[in-house]
């Protein structure tokens, strides 16, 4: 059994702590705040981000990075995007010796458009870096620190790293997948936080099923067309991270993004909705850097420029998605997509 560390103490990063001790590894679980960690290892609980559940005992809550990262060969990431470049900046200092960096926040870098994988391989020194894997798919924290049924994705361009990796979480409740498509496993899982901002919004303005399910097939869609500009295979988004992540995220409350778009559409203002859930929101950085990227690449995303719209130039949520539907006639299945149930 190994010692890994796993980088962010909140609903995530406790539920794959949760996975890796079931599994029977060590488990340092870093967070920057003080009570938080003396409750994980005076009470086994972390009842802000997952209350009711009780933490097995092989996970240690830890304040400081250093003793964190102590003597591990596997370190897992599940920190905010926002955060993401002052944490590795943080860690750098620290490695001693090449480790295996695991990542399973979702997100794009705006300005840079780096995906996560990019960002780490900039920050970390090679000397220190064996290799980066990237672990996506459809999972709410909430269900899987109750041990329900999950699948997600792993996917790594070192072959031997992504198996080690699947080894480490896999489980008969935690069943994981490879995929050697790193670019759609990254896309996929963070732009479908702005097809569920899209999803929540349209719930909140009282729309119905039919216009969610028009919301998540052409945001598939969207999320594929850019996807491929960038490199990536279109098979990928009709697996865990592609239809799968967006089925999961669009529909289910346990979503964040769901629950920020749903607040919006009900007619409170970004800055109110953000303090009101009082955890991060990937898909509304996300939304602004692919907005971005779409722009500078030539691809059309129609549905994430609305959410833009809606997200940084105040627009009505209602005339947003009434706009989507005035657009002008076109095929269904253009360009390449239609590659991608082949």
């Amino acid at each position: 059994m190994e010692k890994i560390a796993v980088i962010g103490a909140g609903s995530w990063g406790t539920a794959l702590a949760i996975v890796l001790a079931d599994n029977g590894h060590h488990v340092n679980l870093y967070g920057r705040r003080n009570d938080q960690i003396q409750e994980i290892n005076d009470k086994h609980t972390n009842e802000k981000y997952l209350p009711g559940i009780t933490l097995p005992h092989n996970i240690f809550g830890l304040s400081s990075l250093r003793h964190a990262v102590e003597d591990v060969s596997t370190i897992v990431l599940v920190t905010p995007t926002k955060a993401m470049r002052q944490v590795l900046s943080d860690l750098k200092q620290l490695l001693t010796k090449k480790v295996t960096i695991v990542h399973a926040s979702k997100g794009i870098e705006p300005e840079t458009h780096k995906r996560i994988s990019e960002m780490i391989e900039e920050e970390i020194p090679s000397e220190y870096l064996n290799a980066v894997v990237v672990l996506s798919g459809p999972s709410h924290a909430e269900e899987v620190s109750r041990r329900m049924p999950t699948t997600v994705t792993v996917s790594s361009n070192n072959a031997n790293a992504q198996e080690l990796i699947q080894d480490l979480f896999i489980n008969s409740n935690f069943r994981v997948y490879t995929n050697a498509d790193v670019i759609g496993v990254e896309l996929g899982g963070a732009l479908k936080n702005i097809i569920a901002l899209g999803a929540g919004l349209a719930d909140g303005l009282g729309h119905g099923d039919n216009a969610k399910a028009a919301l998540i097939t052409r945001g598939l869609a969207e999320i594929a067309r850019l996807g491929t500009k960038m490199g990536a295979n279109p098979l990928t988004f009709a697996g865990l991270t592609g239809i799968g992540d967006l089925i999961v995220t669009c529909t289910s409350v346990h979503s964040r993004n769901w629950r920020a778009g749903n607040m919006l559409g009900k007619g409170k203002k970004l800055n109110d909705v953000l303090e009101d859930m009082g955890m991060a929101v990937e898909g509304v950085r996300t939304t602004k850097a692919a907005y971005q990227l779409a722009k500078n690449v030539g691809v059309e995303m129609p549905i994430t420029e609305q959410i833009y719209e809606v997200l940084f130039n105040d627009k009505d949520p209602k005339t947003a998605l009434d706009e989507l539907m005035a657009r002008g006639k076109t095929k269904e299945l253009e360009d390449f997509s239609e590659k991608l149930f082949l």
